[in-house]
């Protein structure tokens, strides 16, 4: 004869529900005693709760981050770009036609994932990289622009309208390539919600000092647009290390186009200033 399962008391892990439980999994053929096998499973199903929790937030699975900084900064970085003059814009496609496209598929990644990002799939994983694909397209285009109209003396006698423009690219730029990070930092932010890939691609100093760390830190898409500015200012790594191969590379890549546009805008809005 079996005893009575032990009534649950408050803060105790739900873990399986008891033998002939609503919802309860049949048995496996070879238990004896129920009540013991549920013991079990449950002591189990707590200890396995215990190692999660032990572990930093950035490595265990958490609930997806929130939409709005990104939905925010992609904004910005499309009417950044459709603030740019019609002469800096990537031709023959018209001006408006990029950002259109981009706000399109801005709006059905909304409509996918409205407020966390905790679903995924393979035309949602596209659709998001075509939109980063897009906006660094149309970015890189304005820059190229940009410094044939300086190079051939065609930026026209005004420091001010020069710098705007050269300021609006900087910062798409910084946008687009904080993008880049973001999304294929460990497969990008649903992969990081769900802790499948366990090495980072990039350190963060909260990963190494665990005593200054709250535990329910894990790196935020702030976090990786701190990264890229940080990247693009200072033209080498901060205080974030690139680990993998490619974020080495991307880095490099963002500092050199950072310091090449920076020193040309510059240098001539300074030669056409007013003595």
């Amino acid at each position: 004869m079996t005893e009575p399962p032990p009534v649950p008391r408050p803060g105790m892990p739900e873990g399986p529900p008891w033998p002939g439980a609503p919802g309860a999994p049949p048995l496996p053929p070879h238990v004896r005693n129920p009540v013991w096998y549920a013991l079990i499973t449950r002591a189990q199903h707590a200890a396995t709760e215990v190692e999660d929790f032990c572990l930093p937030a950035w490595r265990r699975r958490t609930r997806g981050e929130k939409r709005w900084p990104v939905t925010i900064t992609v904004a910005v970085a499309i009417v950044l770009q459709l603030r740019l003059p019609d002469q800096l814009s990537l031709r023959p496609v018209p001006s408006v036609l990029l950002p259109i496209l981009e706000a399109a598929l801005g709006i059905a990644l909304i409509i996918a994932n409205p407020v966390r990002f905790e679903r995924q799939s393979v035309a949602l994983r596209w659709a998001s990289l075509v939109l980063i694909l897009l906006i660094t397209a149309a970015n890189a285009a304005s820059a190229v622009r940009l410094i044939q109209e300086i190079l051939g003396s065609r930026a026209g006698g005004s420091a001010g309208p020069l710098l705007a423009s050269g300021a609006s690219i900087w910062i798409t730029n910084v946008i687009a390539f904080a993008l880049w990070y973001w999304e294929f930092d460990r497969g990008g932010p649903v992969h990081r919600a769900h802790a499948t890939i366990q090495y980072p691609d990039f350190l963060f100093p909260q990963m190494t000092v665990d005593e200054l760390t709250p535990p329910d830190w894990e790196p935020r898409f702030l976090d990786y647009l701190y990264l890229s500015f940080t990247n693009a200012t200072a033209f080498s790594p901060t205080d974030v290390m690139p680990m993998a191969r490619w974020a080495k590379l991307t880095m490099a890549v963002q500092s050199a186009v950072s310091l090449g546009l920076g020193a040309l805008v510059i240098a001539r809005a300074v030669n056409i200033l007013p003595g």
